[in-house]
């Protein structure tokens, strides 16, 4: 079959999150063809290119989401009209005093429904009238968007929000609804794919529900990372307003892409439980946990004894979330009990905030653990070291990993911990914060302890490192645990039975008619989705028997 890949920020280019993921499915699904419908996160993720295709991607497709050109369309007085109908429809979706993300198990509620009539409004307009990019930028959508907070019913937030708050949601809008402008809406484009994969929510999968709108299309979102979820993470410092304006848009999108959805499948159950608060239908749901390359982590987990046992290993990326001063208060508790222990804390900032945190945390320890010289003329060892992997000590993550007898995990703010994953994939004892889908992936293979504990932090370590016989037993049990439920294999099968049973479901959606008009039966014969030459356009021969000799009627004796 023919799949559309929509991916947000990831595959194909070289760098970004998912991308691996999708690499795999797409090199172990090789029996299908796939197009890729990316969009990129940057200018510097684009100068870095792609990553090496292989053959069944036939197409790539990709846009911007971080920059929009004008596209140069002009609206005429009727057009003007229809953009600001639209537009207002959105935007008193947006400001009525109703939760979008309450769960809804029977029909749509007329706000939502409302929220994606404007939407396929929005999408008609940008298909007839060559695109939206000034439209959204124009005055006309601010003061559609100030109408709506100012009219009777509004939330009492909207009601209160003031123009820089209005001009903030309405150049949010203008970045989200960017995918209405593409012109990747054609028969030759999206119209021509058997199904959608988006390989993420939100504006990545509005590419497939405006494919399904136009063409029938059967769609598939894959989410490891609700959106609804990330934007409370990610904008604390903005006003109650715009807040809220943003909150009821993504909540909306996410239950009209969920209501159109053909399957959901979350990467763990707190993703699943999220989806569901957005108005996900239970049916519809497939867990697929995300698969993981085992390979490069066997000799790790098949020698557990090569372990350091009075090490611990932090692995990850810096950044406030992972809350390692909580870590590093914990470590000093435990080296009152255990002296000898040392602290390996291996990753790097990937931004400006990560490596500000960062600085903080190298000084905290210089802090908590001054070094401690034998004498007057020698140097001595600070128990917390700060490292990179990619060095002569620690080439892979492997190795990172190896190098401890306890691997911990002492974030906040958690989705899929992958890296928890790699850790039982060694054989390594876990000490983890209970947050997030931790708890799901080790299951009862590590130590649980609650977030922001330095103290239970601290206890739980201390009692493996003094326990080696334990830490084997939940090394080894944490290893079979991963190779069963978390490897590339079951998350390849998984999502080649969900492909199957969606085309399945799906009718023909441009079905082939005879001389009269009517529809022809077995049109689209199950060999069409084979790969091969099944449906060679040249004619086969037919026996001169079966055109011109009739077959008489019989009657079976009784």
């Amino acid at each position: 079959m023919r799949i559309g890949l929509l991916t947000e920020g990831g595959y194909p280019y070289v760098g970004g999150e998912g991308g691996l993921w999708c690499d795999r499915l797409v090199r172990g699904l090789d029996r299908h063809e796939f197009d890729v419908y990316a969009f990129s996160s940057g200018e510097a993720q684009e100068d870095a290119g792609w990553v090496p295709l292989p053959p069944q991607v036939g197409r790539v497709r990709t846009a911007p989401l971080w920059a929009a050109e004008d596209d140069g369309a002009v609206y005429g007085r009727r057009a003007r009209r229809r953009f600001s109908e639209h537009y207002g429809e959105l935007a008193a979706a947006l400001c009525a005093a109703t939760d979008p993300t309450a769960p809804d198990p029977g029909p749509a509620t007329p706000e939502a429904d409302r929220f994606a009539t404007a939407l396929r409004g929005l999408a008609e307009l940008a298909r007839d009238e060559g695109g939206l990019v000034a439209a959204l930028r124009s005055e006309t959508a601010v003061r559609a968007l100030e109408h709506a907070c100012r009219a009777p019913g509004a939330l009492r937030t909207a009601r209160e929000a003031r123009v820089p708050d209005l001009l903030a949601v309405a150049a949010h809008l203008e970045r989200a609804l960017r995918p209405l402008s593409l012109d990747w809406y054609e028969e030759d484009g999206l119209g021509a794919v058997d199904l959608c994969h988006a390989a993420a929510g939100g504006v990545a999968a509005l590419p497939g529900l405006l494919a399904h709108h136009f063409f029938g299309v059967p769609f598939l979102v894959t989410e490891y990372g609700v959106r609804l979820r990330t934007h409370y993470l990610t904008r604390p410092d903005a006003s109650p307003a715009v807040r809220s304006l943003l909150a009821a848009f993504h909540g909306r999108l996410a239950a009209e892409t969920y209501r159109r959805a053909a399957f959901i499948t979350p990467g763990n159950t707190h993703a699943r439980r999220w989806q569901e608060r957005c108005g996900a239908d239970r049916a519809k749901l497939r867990t697929v946990y995300p698969g993981m390359d085992a390979t490069p982590f066997a000799e790790a987990g098949e020698s557990p004894e090569s372990a350091d046992p009075h090490t611990l290993v932090w692995v990850g990326r810096v950044e406030p979330a992972k809350d390692l001063v909580s870590l590093l208060h914990a470590f000093a508790e435990i080296r009152k009990e255990e002296p000898r222990t040392r602290l390996r804390i291996i990753g790097g900032p990937a931004d400006p905030e990560g490596a500000a945190y960062l600085g903080h945390c190298e000084a905290l320890a210089a802090q908590l653990f001054p070094d401690e010289a034998e004498g007057p003329h020698s140097v001595g060892v600070n128990p917390v070291s700060f490292e990179r992997i990619g060095g002569p000590e620690l080439p892979t993550p492997a190795d990172a990993y190896a190098s401890g007898a306890v691997t911990v995990l002492s974030s906040v703010v958690e989705g899929f911990p992958a890296g928890l994953v790699e850790a039982m994939l060694c054989g390594r004892a876990t000490v983890s914060t209970d947050v997030g889908a931790v708890v799901e992936a080790i299951g009862g293979t590590g130590l649980v302890v609650p977030p922001r504990n330095p103290r239970a932090l601290a206890e739980a370590c201390v009692s493996l490192l003094r326990d080696p016989e334990r830490r084997v037993r939940l090394g080894a049990a944490a290893r079979a645990r991963a190779l069963e439920l978390f490897t590339v294999d079951q998350n390849i099968s998984a999502f080649q039975g969900i492909y199957l049973e969606i085309v399945a479901r799906t009718p023909l959606r441009r079905p082939l008619l005879d001389r009269t008009g009517d529809p022809l039966p077995f049109a689209a014969p199950a060999e069409a989705h084979v790969p091969g030459h099944w449906t060679d356009p040249t004619p086969r021969a037919v026996p001169t028997w079966a055109m011109n000799t009739p077959v008489p009627a019989t009657e079976t004796a009784r």
